[in-house]
């Protein structure tokens, strides 16, 4: 992917919290290029009273035949062109459920207070 590849992401008021309409655009653009299982949006723009400085955190579900950082620095460089910042966080299915299943705190929080984004159909 080059740099012009990037979608046009909408403009975005530094002076406001991103707003859903901009979540859901990069939701969709992940959804539509990566295809994974699903997209969490978590941190206060999940669970309320986001800030302006607030960034867009997200957890990525998918299989992928790279490592989970790997993915991530690709779905981050699609990303190319925002003026907000977005915190992705990559899991493969297997591993976010033995990471869940061994008490990791942080990923059980995301998985239970999180708010869905995108769930792939099943089919």
């Amino acid at each position: 992917m080059t740099i012009t590849d990037a979608p046009a992401f909408p403009k975005v008021d530094l002076d406001k919290p991103v707003p859903m309409e901009v979540i859901r655009f990069v939701v969709a653009h992940i959804a539509e290029r990566f295809k994974p299982e699903k997209i969490i949006l978590f941190g206060s723009h999940a669970y309320g009273d986001p800030k302006p400085w607030s960034d867009v955190d997200l957890l990525v579900v998918m299989d992928t035949e790279k490592t989970e950082h790997d993915q991530r620095l690709e779905i981050a460089r699609s990303l190319h062109g925002r003026t907000f910042s977005i915190d992705v966080i990559v899991r493969t299915p297997g591993n976010l459920s033995r990471r869940i299943e061994n008490r990791d705190y942080f990923l059980r929080e995301i998985v239970n207070k999180g708010r869905v984004m995108y769930a792939r159909p099943n089919g």
